[in-house]
């Protein structure tokens, strides 16, 4: 069976990129796993449907076409045969995936998705219950976290390039997805008992990747 390294943690506390430079220095590939439930958001948006009604959005679940293929050492995806790119980072994506993702036909339909993506090879896998519903079986399991201050601050810094928010705006999105993400009924965000914390907080980028790379072996 293909290995997994999973990496859980809250919005913007650095999984994405850590984990994807982990995959690419240990020849894995890299998945993101907040993407699928993004996806989902980017058709349900696009087609105007109403993200705040379940139904319609099991509806979607039903309907949606993920074409899987990796692409620079990831795993990438096509919807109905579009590939979204950059749209699924945009503000009004980030507003409505925390609702898209309470709801448990989605939940469902990624977690099995997400199983099957094993199949493709080893993985570095990122998201918000990876180590405790999707592949409670990894053998390297690591939450990172950091302030919600820190956390604002770089995905202000990261949402800049693309369009203008205020970061006091961002902080306010983070803020409630945290609160969506551990309290929502299935598969919360929390920390499973035999993953590692790795605070960044205080942390650049290159001294949480080599931590944790020399807390794994491939």
């Amino acid at each position: 069976m293909n290995a997994v390294i999973a990496i859980d943690g809250p919005s913007a506390s650095g999984k994405s990129t850590v984990a994807r430079r982990l995959a690419a220095g240990a020849g894995y590939l890299f998945v993101d796993s907040g993407a699928l439930y993004r996806g989902i958001t980017w058709k349900a948006l696009k087609n105007d449907m109403d993200v705040n009604s379940e139904s319609v959005i099991d509806g979607v679940v039903d309907s949606v076409d993920f074409d899987f293929f990796t692409k620079d050492g990831a795993v990438c995806f096509r919807i109905d045969g579009v590939e979204p790119g950059l749209e699924l980072r945009t503000e009004k994506i980030n507003t409505k995936v925390s609702i898209i993702a309470t709801y448990p036909s989605v939940r469902e339909k990624v977690v099995s998705l997400l199983r099957g993506m094993r199949e493709l090879g080893n993985l570095v896998i990122e998201g918000r219950d990876i180590t405790t519903a999707v592949f409670p079986d990894a053998r390297y399991k690591f939450y990172l976290d950091a302030s919600p201050e820190e956390r604002a601050r770089r995905r202000h810094v990261e949402m800049a390039e693309r369009e203008d928010i205020a970061e006091e705006a961002v902080l306010d999105s983070i803020t409630k997805r945290d609160e969506i993400d551990t309290t929502r009924e299935r598969d919360p965000l929390r920390v499973a008992e035999d993953a590692e914390i790795v605070d960044t907080t205080s942390m650049d980028l290159e001294e949480v990747i080599d931590y944790i790379a020399g807390r794994i072996e491939v």
